[in-house]
């Protein structure tokens, strides 16, 4: 898988792979068209939805913008809520309602490290629509988040976000298998709005991750300076889509990182971190909630905050004023 990964990002897309490709293209195209035609039906739940997800496989950033996207919301006065998968949880019955101290092996890794981020109300399920029922059943929201639903057609939408790596950006340009896309880049034509990681390209924002320093796993008060580990060697630990962005965050304030890259989503054991030395271990926050239950002192998480530029929360605003101010007619 790796080393499909890899020419994902290389010049070419393999060429025995671009008839799969064609074929996922025209059924992803087809779905879609049904949704558009009402062939298939798109429920709403209510009350707005904001999509958060992307066209690529693996990680853009899409967490740490939700979890801003809840701060401006609050601010706001609104009540936000987040909807999302739950991928990994072992839960027998869907949705599940999340909270801070709930087990990531039943409600997957993210919903939990969403819900200690952001205090405010999570549902997890495969099915976005039931999720968010069940959300604005127990909890009372007036806006819905909903994490890496974008492909998730059957949830209606009232603004979509699609995050974009500024530096990997689309791979190839092809769609799966032959390359990373899960839809082709001219679905951004559709979205409302383009948030860049990194390296913003005309008429998209460029949102900025700001680690501020470091927590302990087993201490969420115990928080530590980059400044403090600077020089010294670490043991870097990432399951994530993209570890290797994680690993040069580290290098860049001045760690040491002996690289541990692990798949996305990865069930974190005591074994996969029994390294022969006494050297801190630093790990992503998605990451830090699994590895809770057996954590040591030496193991220590980077908590990262999206910024924005002010334009992008006055325009989502204002998306959302008119909305609510629809609704009321």
């Amino acid at each position: 898988m790796k080393s499909l990964e890899r020419s994902w990002y290389s010049p070419r897309a393999p060429a025995w792979l671009l008839p799969a490709e064609w074929l996922f293209r025209v059924l992803a195209m087809l779905r879609r068209t049904a949704y558009r035609l009402r062939l298939l039906r798109s429920h709403s739940v209510g009350v707005p939805v904001i999509v958060v997800g992307n066209i690529n496989v693996g990680g853009t950033g899409k967490s740490p913008l939700v979890a801003l996207l809840v701060k401006l919301l609050q601010q706001a006065g609104y009540r936000p809520g987040i909807v999302l998968r739950g991928y990994g949880g072992e839960a027998q019955r869907w949705p599940q309602q999340v909270r801070a101290d709930s087990d990531p092996r039943m409600v997957g890794d993210e919903p939990v490290m969403l819900a200690r981020r952001c205090g405010c109300p999570v549902a997890a399920g495969p099915d976005r629509v039931v999720a968010a029922q069940q959300l604005l059943k127990y909890a009372r929201c007036d806006v819905v988040i909903s994490d890496d639903g974008l492909q998730h057609y059957r949830l209606k939408r009232d603004i979509e976000m699609v995050v974009v790596d500024g530096g990997r950006r689309f791979g190839n340009g092809h769609c799966l298998p032959a390359g990373p896309l899960r839809e082709p880049p001219s679905r951004l034509k559709q979205v409302d709005f383009i948030i860049a990681n990194g390296l913003a390209r005309e008429g998209e924002f460029a949102m900025r991750l700001e680690a501020g320093g470091l927590r302990g796993v087993a201490r969420d008060d115990l928080i530590r300076s980059f400044e403090e580990f600077a020089g010294q060697r670490v043991h870097g630990v990432a399951g994530i889509g993209n570890p290797q962005r994680f690993f040069q965050l580290l290098s860049s304030r001045g760690l040491d990182v002996t690289e541990h890259a692990f798949p996305d989503h990865h069930r974190f054991t005591s074994r996969d971190l029994a390294f022969d030395d006494e050297l801190p271990i630093v790990m992503t926050e998605k990451d830090a909630v699994k590895c809770r239950p057996f954590a040591s002192q030496r193991m220590w998480y980077v908590p990262v905050e999206a910024h924005l530029p002010e334009v992008f929360a006055l325009r989502l605003l204002h998306m959302l004023k008119r909305l609510t101010d629809q609704d009321k007619i």
